[in-house]
């Protein structure tokens, strides 16, 4: 799960949206609605609303103060700082909107930026020491969250810390483009927005705040029964530690809750739901599968309870260790093992359940993720924070899309819901797809029972309770099978009303609902944004859409500040595209427009950097004769092979703390560049720098016991296009079409039975089956034709939902449906036509290898794998 989706949910029930894009219209602070004396002006900046003198010269960074509050006290908190800094000609922006603040506040808000309504930016320390005493004074009293990334200005509201004023970017140490602040050296770096105080080391602390780090390091926990081993888990609620009872040596959990933070739906914050999670652990003492409660204490104005630890794995892991669907070597006795356990265990969790009834509560958060199961397949539940009373007939104020009951569900039935769902999603974990249309269910039980040797009336049970024939919504016309057998101009055109119906062309933020980071990444490039989809829409047969092409040109004559410079995620990208649909000039105006700026120091990878950057300016090169490009090209190229290092210089895993391995964000993407280079020059030494770059990829990699090579993460394996094996692959053959490799075509081989699996959980591009479809399609001598390719088309139907007469599928996280390239209905569509049609469809700039590749079988645990069929 990434929590970061949770927050684009909340604007529309089928699209990932901003919150601002629900609020803009008028819910807004009664703050927001006062009049400005002559001489200021109002900005609007995302969910944010500023205010400011005109000709204010303001420093670009400095000691910056925020405010404060909760939902109860945020209006009267406003009209208080607007009444002090507005006499006082002091910028500040704040919140919109009570949902914005809700949403920063909330449980998986992210912990960085956490509890802050306004931002007051004091033109020098001085003014900075005289705003925190004066609006301290005005402000005592009130509440409101801590704000972790700063330091507390005495008991109060404020809080401050050195950050920029104006908003300035700069490329991390892993390629990504951050906000920045300037060094005393006058360069560039990282704004660190970390959820814990930091002063940058050029920075002196002033002698006004020394007090006040002195009292929030005074803090200590030397007196608890209790020691801090480890952490388990962070929320804005608070943080989950493995902990030790000095006293007895057992080894605990313990919860943390923060006051005013964490906020769920009904607004109950991360304290109010520990009490209430003492209070039904208390209650439920005794039952099976349920931990028992130790203690609860304060520490400060935090409070902490003490539980068990419960050994053993969550049951997701758990699940995928076993899961024959997503093994090309299982055989039918690993499917009928599989269904005899995952039946037990649910049998297992049905009886704690009821024992949990019995006594009056509800859970109310029953899905994989909150499930242990130890090495005997003993289950325990865990998290009892939303938990309520039968007699209550509540809802609860959080809880998982893949397993949380409609609207008007209440009591133990909310329970018995989700009862149904495990049903479904221990043997099909993509039960977030019911909450956009509960008919699938009808779908995921046939799924189910062609593959597993399930009990009579397991599934039926599920479809009774999850879509129950006197309360089912209208059923949606059928989808048509997914299958290279049928009529692709037919398949294609349903996904393309789909895409096109789903267009908003009056938004300036978006054309095409996608992936979150569209909105990051200002909605305009090829792997999120209206490019991509345009570009799909074109390689694929559908008609032109002059007035959705009008969209993308008006929008990057000036495009919004911000925009990313690379191939897939920002403006090189869109002047390919550009170019592409005919629009030439104004593809290399938008070409010049990034090429004077520095786009040199930019990453290597080909998301975003120096890759990608380099094979858009040769693509250039070639279609206008222009030498100067050329030579830009191959100097983008000398970059990369100069700063790639060796093949040690990556680390043995991928992602998490370390560059990740891939296509798009790893060394696959710049090898690709150094054999455009090589290519263009004839020079072997870019060759022999694409091999290195390929190595640092292999170097990232495992072969799992079924012969697939994946891209090992630590805590798990990755077959997928961006940031998995088969991306690699592509690079491989690339390779190989030029110089001959044992090692590169054994590594290829064993990459190709990683795209066997029956089963990916996602059908975007990037990130799930789409991805493999377009990598067997490019290896295939005849995709049209080809058993393992067509299999893996049809399984795309698995993720097919029907949408404005057409056909629609999820985006990442399965909570909502998207158009994107990366993620989803634009991704699939030029998917499936590399696959079906008769014209070449392919990744931009990125076509197959010129060699089909044999598929030669690879040694599993049960003998020779062989391509699915």
């Amino acid at each position: 799960m990434d929590s970061r989706y949770e927050a684009f949910c909340m604007a529309s029930p089928l699209f990932y949206d901003a919150l601002r894009s629900a609020t803009n219209a008028g819910v807004s602070f009664s703050t927001a609605n006062r009049a400005l004396p002559d001489g200021w002006r109002r900005e609007e900046q995302d969910d944010w609303l500023v205010f400011l003198p005109e000709n204010l010269d303001l420093p670009m960074q400095g000691w910056k103060i925020h405010v404060s509050a909760c939902l109860d006290n945020a209006e009267r908190v406003l009209d208080k700082v607007w009444d002090y800094c507005v006499p006082r000609g002091l910028e500040f922006k704040f919140l919109r909107s009570s949902p914005a603040l809700w949403l920063r506040s909330s449980k998986y808000a992210p912990r960085g930026y956490s509890g802050k309504l306004v931002t007051i930016y004091p033109p020098d320390e001085d003014a900075c020491e005289r705003v925190l005493t004066e609006l301290g004074e005005l402000l005592r009293g009130e509440p409101g969250p801590y704000i972790l990334s700063d330091l507390r200005w005495g008991e109060g509201p404020l809080y401050v810390r050195y950050g920029g004023f104006a908003s300035r970017y700069c490329v991390a140490d892993g390629g990504q483009v951050v906000l920045a602040i300037a060094d005393d050296k006058g360069e560039l770096v990282p704004d660190r927005r970390d959820p814990v105080f930091y002063v940058p080391p050029w920075v002196s602390l002033p002698d006004f705040l020394a007090p006040h780090l002195a009292a929030r390091n005074a803090v200590t926990v030397a007196d608890l029964p209790y020691t801090v081993e480890s952490v388990l888990h962070f929320s804005n609620g608070g943080g989950v530690y493995l902990g030790r009872d000095t006293r007895t040596g057992r080894q605990v959990v313990l919860k943390e809750g923060r006051p005013h933070a964490g906020l769920d739906s009904t607004g109950a914050d991360a304290v109010a739901r520990i009490d209430r999670e003492h209070e039904v652990l208390r209650r439920l003492a005794g039952v099976p599968g349920v931990p028992e409660v130790y203690d609860l204490f304060d520490v400060g104005d935090h409070r902490f309870m003490a539980m068990q630890h419960v050994a053993g794995r969550p049951l997701h892991r758990a699940l995928v260790r076993r899961y024959p669907l997503i093994d090309v070597g299982a055989v039918p006795e690993d499917f009928a093992a599989y269904a005899e356990w995952a039946t037990k265990v649910h049998g297992q969790i049905e009886k704690t359940l009821h024992g949990i009834h019995e006594r009056g509560v509800v859970y109310g958060d029953l899905h994989l993720f909150n499930i242990m199961i130890d090495d005997d397949d003993t289950v325990t539940l865990l998290d009892f924070e939303v938990t309520s009373l039968v007699t209550d007939n509540a809802r609860p104020g959080l809880g998982n899309q893949g397993f949380a009951a409609p609207s008007g569900t209440t009591g133990a039935d909310v329970d018995r819901y989700a009862l149904a769902c495990l049903r479904l999603a221990l043997f099909l974990p993509m039960t977030q797809l019911l909450w956009l249309s509960r008919a699938k269910v009808h779908h995921f039980a046939e799924i189910i029972a062609e593959h597993f040797p399930v009990p009579d009336g397991f599934l039926a049970e599920a479809v009774r309770v999850i879509a129950p024939p006197p309360a089912a919504s209208p059923q949606p016309e059928p989808l048509p099978p997914m299958t290279l057998d049928g009529d692709w101009p037919s398949l294609r055109d349903r996904m393309v009303r789909g895409i096109l119906a789903s267009a908003s062309p009056e938004r300036e933020d978006r054309l095409f609902p996608g992936d979150i980071e569209q909105f990051r990444l200002n909605g305009l490039g090829l792997a999120y944004g209206a490019a991509g989809v345009l570009h799909a829409l074109s390689v694929t047969g559908a008609p032109r859409q002059p007035e959705l092409e009008e969209w993308l040109l008006n929008r990057v004559k000036k495009p919004p500040h911000g925009t990313m410079l690379g191939l897939y995620d920002g403006l090189h990208g869109v002047a390919f595209t550009l170019d592409h649909l005919g629009h030439r000039q104004q593809a290399l105006d938008l070409l010049d427009m990034c090429l004077s700026d520095d786009w040199q120091s930019l990453g290597l990878d080909l998301l975003g950097g120096l890759a990608g950057i380099g094979l858009n300016l040769a693509h250039f090169a070639d279609r206008t004769g222009d030498a100067g490009l050329r030579e830009l090209a191959l100097r983008a190229a000398q970059l990369v092979g100069e700063r790639l290092g060796d093949v040690e210089s990556v680390p043995t895993t991928s992602g998490l703390a370390n560059p990740y391995a891939g296509l798009f964000r790893g060394s696959s993407g710049p090898a690709l560049l150094l054999m455009r280079a090589y290519d263009l020059t004839g020079s072997p030494d870019y060759l022999d720098r694409a091999a290195v770059a390929l190595r640092q990829d292999l170097r990232r990699c495992v072969t799992r016991d079924n012969g697939a090579m994946e891209v090992d993460e630590g805590w798990r394996t990755m077959p997928y296009l961006a940031a998995g094996s088969i991306g690699i692959g592509i690079a491989l053959d690339q390779y190989l079409d030029r110089r001959s490799d044992d090692e590169f075509a054994a590594a290829g081989e064993s990459i190709h039975q990683a795209a066997q699996a029956r089963m990916y959980v996602q059908s975007g591009l990037f990130a799930g089956r789409a991805g493999i479809v377009l990598y067997l399609a490019g290896r295939s001598a005849d995709p049209r034709t080809d058993p393992a390719v067509a299999a893996q088309v049809r399984g795309l139907g698995w993720h097919a939902m029907p949408y404005a007469g057409g056909l629609a599928f999820p985006g990442d996280q399965l909570l909502r449906l998207s158009m994107d390239v990366a993620t989803g209905t634009a991704g699939v569509l030029l998917a499936v036509g590399a696959a079906r049609s008769d014209t070449p469809v392919h990744l931009p700039l990125i076509p197959p290898a010129k060699a089909a590749r044999p598929r030669v079988p690879v040694s599993g645990r049960h003998g020779l794998v062989s391509p699915i069929l």
